[in-house]
């Protein structure tokens, strides 16, 4: 693998951990296809040993990113019409305000759901906050596992 192809696969790589934090970039994939593109590239055991050992490790992030702040958000009893409203805030945001708005609009419709829902602004307020730290924990371990993958990846190009 020539020194050009393996610079554009950081920088997928590098667009991925970008799409962990962006919204609207799906990170976890554009990261294991940068593995992918390398591992089918130099076909070596150790390539595909990081490119299985990728898979299974964004593979498990899925299912912890969606377990662990789901539970919590039923705690609160949080609806998933909370999220349906709170999603449709976040599009109309992104015209109203192109890009801020749309983070401003999702939190805004979460406010305003949950605030109808419960009647009182403390208690709405509460409930807004917990989703949104459901979220935060949702993308740093969706970060977490990339950084793991990745770092795997340039450990096995050093490696040789």
């Amino acid at each position: 693998m020539g020194t050009w192809q393996l610079v554009l696969c950081g920088l997928v790589m590098l667009l991925g951990l970008i799409g962990v934090v962006v919204p609207g970039l799906p990170g976890p994939p554009i990261v294991w296809a940068g593995v992918l593109w390398w591992s089918m590239s130099e076909t070596t055991v150790l390539s595909w040993g990081v490119l299985a050992g990728a898979t299974a490790v964004l593979l498990l992030n899925q299912v912890v990113k969606w377990l662990l702040p789901a539970r919590r958000m039923r705690v609160a009893g949080v609806t998933r019409r909370t999220f349906l409203l709170a999603g449709a805030a976040g599009i109309a945001g992104f015209f109203v305000v192109p890009v801020l708005g749309a983070p401003l609009g999702f939190v805004a419709g979460i406010y305003g759901a949950e605030r109808r829902r419960l009647g009182a602004h403390g208690e709405a307020w509460v409930s807004t906050r917990i989703v949104m730290r459901a979220i935060g924990t949702s993308v740093l371990i969706e970060l977490c596992a990339c950084l793991l993958v990745t770092g795997a990846w340039v450990a096995a190009v050093v490696a040789g």
